[in-house]
Parts: structure tokens; sequence; C-alpha cells
């Protein structure tokens, strides 16, 4: 039998890929807070959940292609745009520094370690 090998992820990949899953979750939150507080000018306000699920799926979508530079800076323009939410709901401000901070930390940090253990 031919065991399938699986292929060896960095630590850079799998901090961000934790970082962006678990702000999957607070994206789709914030899709039903911006419905819940009615808070999108001019469009009716069920345009907010489809906006967190949409966000929510193109986070999880990222999440495969973070093994290659262009995934990972995908990601940092979800981190923008998500920061510019903040416009419309203040709290995704926090939202995004908080989670901004952690995907900093994740794609630093994690390259740093998979930069020491290639040597």
């Amino acid at each position: 039998m031919n065991a399938r090998v699986r292929r060896v992820r960095g630590a850079r990949e799998s901090l961000a890929s934790i970082v962006l899953g678990l702000e999957t979750v607070v994206v789709f939150l914030a899709g039903l807070t911006l419905h819940g507080l009615d808070a999108l000018p001019n469009v009716p306000s069920w345009w907010g959940i489809v906006a967190g699920v949409v966000f929510a799926v193109v986070l999880v979508l990222t999440i495969p292609v973070l093994r290659y530079r262009w995934g990972i800076a995908l990601g940092w323009v979800w981190q923008v745009i998500i920061a510019a939410g903040g416009f419309i709901v203040p709290a995704l401000l926090f939202v995004a520094l908080i989670f901004g901070g952690m995907y900093a930390y994740a794609t630093i940090k994690g390259g740093a370690l998979d930069a020491s253990n290639l040597l």
C-alpha cells in the first residue's frame, strides 16, 4: 500500500490559516450585526448578512493559497477591507486591530520560524 505523503506546512502558513479561520466566524457575526443594527446606509439591512457570508467564504477560500506569497498578501488585503468596514461600524475597527495584529504576528514570526528551521 502506498501511503499518501502529506505536504509539510510551515509555521507562517499554519499560523495565518488559524487566524483567518477564527476571523471567518467574527466576520460572519459582524454581518449579522450590520443587519441587526440596520447600519448600512441606503441599502436594505439584509445586505449585511450577505456581506458577512460572502466575506466569510472569501476568507475560507484564502486559507488554501496561504502557501504562496500572493496568498499571504491576499490575507493582508482582507485585513485592510475589514478595517475599512470600521467606517460603517466602528467596532469593526477594533476587530481589524486585533486580527490584523494576530495576522501580522502569524506572518512575521511564522516566517522567522520557517527561516530558522531551514538552517
